[in-house]
């Protein structure tokens, strides 16, 4: 008897390898990574890393369509860790295509000759800045390194760095309990604050956001896991349908129930960069490499509305009456700072993260709406926004002086003289985060306020609608001096994207039109389940 009941105490639970493949995949690459880094020699590792990730990605692509391509039912795994929902396996999808077009973007060097990173160590050695934040990699903030005779490289860590990141993502949307949730925030931020202080050009400035960046995260951290025991102390679990088991069954104080909540919320909300929780966005986007910025822009804000449409429906969707008026004002708030401080903005990067704020405002608005057209809104919001967001970045990283990248405002007058395709380029990616007609920006927000309009979120959308109208005046602004201006004799150039980032841009510029023109089987796909618990 008792040799029975320790061999069951011993059992491993069930796992359902075909559901988290994807999964697997992209964290078993990032390991494989790291051995690359370790072993191969120094001239080797790019190649190498490059199509790693590439591989990486393809093949959990290929490995979620075939699961989803064979119409699973819902499941939960690893012991009820992972949730595989339709809804989980949307979110992997836009990741894993997200994650492909930011590794295109950290892998050129064509655009800043050796890549957007710092340079190797052997290089920095060889003009006397062996330490980074010292000497010579101070002093000229905008050099590249590199040895005599030779093509400047760069810190390959980041392959890594990015396929962890990628990985806590996929598990940070897909967790069905919050300790899983937490094991995956701090995977997917910790190496965010790393690339975040990697650039090769204004050391400082990304040394500074990275160090931001990594300040506030802990204390959002520190949030989250503060909320995670109120809640533990409340329900006597952290698995979300226990949570909620616990909230319409219970007879005692809501104290902790709601504590815990509103904790829990100050953390989600941090990640996705929310107003008022949003004051690293601004500053990181600007200091991070901007291919850093892009993959972070886009990937974490599909986590982690992931993420937060997952508590907000299977732990707290039956006590949505109580929490929802605080969430209206978080909604207005995000909205507000995003349009209104966009509008003072005169740089590029700053523009576009305030713009994000905006953005979240109207995620969080179709997030809150506790019904299936709310999940498959917000879902293809996530989808357009996060390919749209990618290009941006992309063209952004184009315009280029003697001093690196030219992001401030004044440097884009009259650019559509200097290059009219990318002056068109982003003209039309600005109208779609405009949510002009016939672009994705107009199918999402269209599907986010119709899901807030049947949920009786009437006032909300009208904010939402006038925010917009703010928010469109500094897009436009920008087309406007493109075009309507006269260049500066010593105006920046436009280099000749290579090949990684020419098809980085020309992916979101596809689907920012695809999903604008055809938006049928993306909603189908959003809409096609609800979430399990």
């Amino acid at each position: 008897m008792t040799s029975t009941l320790a061999q069951g105490a011993l059992s491993a639970p069930p796992i359902d390898y075909a559901a988290i493949a994807p999964l697997l995949i992209v964290l078993g690459a990032a390991c494989v990574a790291v051995l690359v880094e370790a072993f191969l020699p120094r001239h080797q590792r790019w190649p190498a890393q490059v199509a790693l990730a590439v591989v990486a990605l393809g093949g959990a692509g290929v490995a979620l369509g075939l699961y989803a391509g064979s119409g699973p039912d819902p499941i939960t795994t690893l012991a009820d860790a992972i949730a595989v929902d339709t809804p989980t396996l949307f979110l992997w999808g836009t990741l894993l295509a997200l994650g492909l077009g930011g590794v295109l973007l950290i892998a050129d060097r064509s655009v800043e000759p050796g890549g957007a990173f710092i340079a190797s160590s052997v290089e920095r050695a060889a003009v006397g800045g062996g330490s980074v934040g010292v000497g010579p990699v101070n002093t000229a903030e905008g050099r590249s390194y590199g040895l005599p005779g030779q093509a400047p490289t760069m810190q390959t860590e980041v392959f890594p760095f990015t396929l962890f990141a990628l990985g806590g993502m996929m598990t940070f949307c897909a967790a069905n309990d919050l300790l899983t949730m937490f094991i995956a925030l701090e995977v997917l931020s910790l190496p965010l604050y790393l690339m975040c202080g990697l650039a090769r050009r204004r050391r400082l400035l990304s040394q500074e956001a990275a160090v931001k960046y990594f300040l506030l995260g802990a204390f959002a951290s520190a949030f989250f896991l503060y909320g995670l025991a109120l809640l533990y102390g409340y329900a006597g679990s952290v698995r979300f349908t226990e949570i909620a088991e616990a909230a319409v069954g219970s007879a005692r104080s809501d104290t902790l129930l709601f504590g815990g909540l509103a904790l829990l919320v100050i953390g989600l909300m941090f990640k996705a960069s929310v107003g008022p929780f949003h004051t690293w966005t601004p500053d990181v986007y600007q200091g991070a490499p901007t291919p850093v910025t892009a993959f972070m822009a886009a990937c974490t804000k599909v986590a982690a509305f992931g993420a937060i449409l997952r508590v907000l429906h299977v732990a707290f969707g039956d006590t949505r009456w109580e929490w929802r008026g605080v969430l209206w004002a978080i909604v207005i708030a995000s909205m507000v700072i995003g349009a209104v401080l966009g509008l003072t903005q005169t740089d590029v990067k700053r523009m576009v993260a305030y713009s994000s704020v905006a953005h979240a405002g109207f995620l969080l608005l179709g997030a809150i709406a506790i019904t299936d057209q709310g999940i498959s809104g917000t879902l293809f919001y996530l989808l357009a926004y996060g390919f749209t967001t990618i290009a941006v970045f992309g063209v952004i990283s184009l315009v280029r002086n003697a001093d690196g990248e030219a992001t401030h405002l004044s440097q884009w007058a009259g650019l559509a003289k200097r290059s009219p395709v990318v002056a068109g380029v982003m003209t039309f990616l600005l109208l779609a985060l405009a949510g002009i007609p016939l672009t994705s920006g107009f199918t999402a927000k269209f599907a986010v306020f119709s899901a807030a309009l049947a949920d009786g979120m009437a006032p909300l959308v009208v904010i939402a609608l006038v925010a917009s109208a703010i928010a469109a005046f500094f897009y436009v602004r920008v087309i406007v001096l493109m075009y309507f201006s006269e260049p500066a004799p010593d105006g920046p150039t436009v280099t000749v994207p290579g090949a990684f980032t020419t098809a980085a841009i020309t992916l979101g510029v596809l689907v920012t039109l695809l999903l604008g023109i055809v938006p049928t089987l993306a909603l189908g796909w959003a809409g096609g389940g609800a979430f399990v618990g």
